[in-house]
């Protein structure tokens, strides 16, 4: 079975254009620098040519990988009630419990991670342990430098 890849539709539509771009624009783009690069002469010994090659790869790679995505894409519901259950789309406050510091994180499927952001996957140890749980409950999430015991604070969607 394929893996699912749960998105906002927001994300989705970002994908759908990007796909969009790649098949359109991008291909010509690279289509032009190849057959400039032919005109240069001996392929044997042309490395614009292998350049421009290995540069079509990596586009056809990416549209393969987007397409992949969007045929095995699951949007998530951003709008449906969150009932104070920690799910996809979530917007959780949680308190560390050995520092008392406190931080805000968004629970986004793994093509919409990005920690920097406080965009935290479901597929992540931190977003495992939190799905599912709910506002006052205390959560151990197994870290390379150890347990690090939470206490989340508050659960929105």
């Amino acid at each position: 079975m394929a893996k699912e890849f749960k998105l906002t539709h927001d994300r989705l539509i970002e994908l759908e254009n990007e796909l969009n771009y790649l098949k359109t624009t991008r291909e010509k783009e690279v289509a032009e620098q190849i057959k400039e690069a032919r005109s240069f002469g001996d392929l044997s010994e042309n490395s614009e040519y292998d350049e421009a090659k290995n540069e079509q790869a990596k586009l056809y790679g990416r549209i393969a990988e987007v397409e992949n995505i969007l045929a095995h894409a699951v949007v998530i519901d951003e709008e449906e009630e969150a009932n104070g259950i920690i799910s996809l789309g979530c917007t959780i406050r949680v308190r560390d419990l050995d520092s008392g510091e406190a931080d805000v994180y968004l629970i986004v499927g793994s093509q919409e991670a990005n920690p920097l952001e406080a965009r935290i996957s479901d597929d992540s140890p931190f977003g495992r342990a939190m799905m599912g749980k709910k506002k006052g409950d205390k959560v151990a999430v197994e870290a390379p430098a150890g347990m690090i015991h939470y206490e989340i604070l508050s659960v929105e969607k």
